[in-house]
């Protein structure tokens, strides 16, 4: 990584409120140049404890948390539902820049889900009906062929599948992390508090 130039992390700098601090931020990635700046690490954990982890994308976020869309027969879907609590990972290389988010999991609205949905290339929404993820299949036929069956079923409009829908992570910790050539790397995290938020310097 490369040493970050930019305005030192302090808690004197950063924005009292997280979700504009990260706005912050976000808007300098997608200005950046990466491919996917919106790409995070979704952890989750079974009911015993075991995680698993994989990369989603990030489709919005507000005060009132942070959004992404999935199968809701997927594992990560079904881990949720036992254990409703998870973490995000954003990763910015050429910032040296990350931000690591951890709270509580609420499914969003139906009306939020088919919003979303419309919007998705046509593509893109017959693969959320041909592909039953997280599942074991024989070979790559079966997705060809379960992607051809649902082209003839919906040539045109494409509903939203009843399994298919979007998560809101509403935040009680935000870390925002930012690298430093000597290695002194500067840490400031946020943690939710009944009448606002605390913010606090961690070591490297």
């Amino acid at each position: 990584m490369q040493e970050n130039t930019e305005t030192p992390l302090t808690e004197q700098a950063v924005n009292k409120n997280p979700v504009k601090q990260f706005e912050e931020w976000f808007n300098t990635a997608l200005k950046s140049g990466f491919k996917l700046p919106n790409a995070m690490t979704l952890a989750t954990a079974s009911k015993r404890g075991k995680p698993s982890a994989r990369i989603v994308l990030l489709k919005g976020f507000d005060e009132t948390g942070f959004v992404f869309y999935t199968n809701y027969k997927s594992r990560k879907a079904k881990e949720l539902k036992k254990n409703p609590y998870a973490s995000l990972l954003f990763y910015w290389d050429k910032l040296d820049r990350q931000v690591r988010i951890e709270g509580k999991i609420n499914k969003i609205t139906k009306a939020e889900s088919e919003k979303y949905f419309g919007t998705r290339p046509y593509e893109s929404r017959l693969g959320a009906w041909a592909s039953n993820q997280s599942s074991v299949i024989k070979d790559r036929m079966v997705l060809e062929n379960s992607y051809l069956k649902y082209l003839e079923k919906y040539p045109q409009n494409v509903p939203l599948p009843q399994y298919w829908g979007g998560y809101r992570l509403i935040p009680d910790m935000v870390e925002f992390w930012q690298g430093s050539k000597n290695r002194l790397h500067d840490r400031i995290r946020y943690t939710r508090k009944k009448s606002g938020w605390k913010i606090e310097r961690l070591a490297p």
